[in-house]
């Protein structure tokens, strides 16, 4: 198969495959005159957004941001390294922490997990269980999350 060349000479170039017996050279993409101009906008798109990244970064530089801790500890305990490894290789440890499940469905949830492809190894998955469910059970207080200084001024 050989690329035929262009007919016409104008618009946006793209192949079209023949049959090595029809042309045994190596030939020129074909030009497409209906695609004249596709490519022109993406390049204005690009630059656009380009000159927006460098006018705003001396301006985002400056800001001092504020960035909420999100690899807050689980609870002590024996599936304590487990539960951080496997858990928040996805998840940030508050979606954890604001857990209050049964152990039915602290059961569902880990199986649902492994099978959208969480590594728990087979002989830590009652153990796993049985932690999440000891700490984060309907019956421990709601969790509480840390509040942040950037909240709105007290008036």
């Amino acid at each position: 198969m050989f690329l035929e060349p262009s007919k016409t000479g104008k618009g946006t170039t793209c192949s079209r495959a023949v049959k090595q017996e029809q042309s045994p050279r190596l030939q020129a993409p074909e030009v497409l005159p209906f695609a004249r101009g596709a490519n022109q906008f993406a390049t204005v798109r690009l630059g656009i957004t380009l000159a927006a990244i460098l006018i705003a970064s001396p301006f985002l530089a400056a800001q001092k941001v504020s960035i909420p801790n999100v690899t807050a500890d689980l609870p002590p305990g024996p599936m304590q390294a487990k539960a951080t490894t496997v858990c928040m290789e996805c998840h940030e440890a508050r979606i954890i922490l604001q857990q209050r499940l049964s152990k039915a469905a602290w059961t569902k949830e880990v199986d649902k997990m492994i099978k959208w492809g969480a590594v728990v190894d087979s002989a830590d998955r009652d153990a796993l269980i049985d932690y999440l469910s000891t700490n984060f059970s309907p019956d421990k207080p709601a969790y509480e999350p840390q509040r942040t200084a950037g909240g709105k001024a007290a008036k």
